[in-house]
């Protein structure tokens, strides 16, 4: 999760880190931007629903639901693919704005 967290703040420098439900998560100018948690089977990410449906192509080798992306260690999400998510979030929030 660590690797994770490095790729996620290398990708959004400017978002601040926080605990949101009890999970690491970053936020953008303000808004949730992303958390991601480590649990006993699995690991995930929880980008929001737009991110999900945007990439359902890409994702089709993980478990998701509508606004998370389950992993394990023998199937890590790529560096890419988590840039890609968190720079699909960044837009949605600027778009927003």
């Amino acid at each position: 999760m660590t690797h994770v967290r490095q790729v996620i703040k290398k990708t959004s420098p400017e978002s601040t880190e926080q605990i949101s439900y009890g999970m690491p998560a970053f936020k953008y100018k303000g808004k949730y931007l992303i958390a991601y948690g480590g649990f006993k089977n699995h690991m995930s990410l929880f980008p929001g629903s737009t991110p999900v449906a945007k990439l359902k192509a890409r994702l089709a080798k993980f478990s998701t639901a509508k606004g998370t992306i389950q992993f394990t260690e023998d199937n890590m999400v790529p560096d890419d693919l988590i840039k890609e998510i968190v720079l699909s979030r960044v837009k949605e929030i600027d778009a927003k704005e």
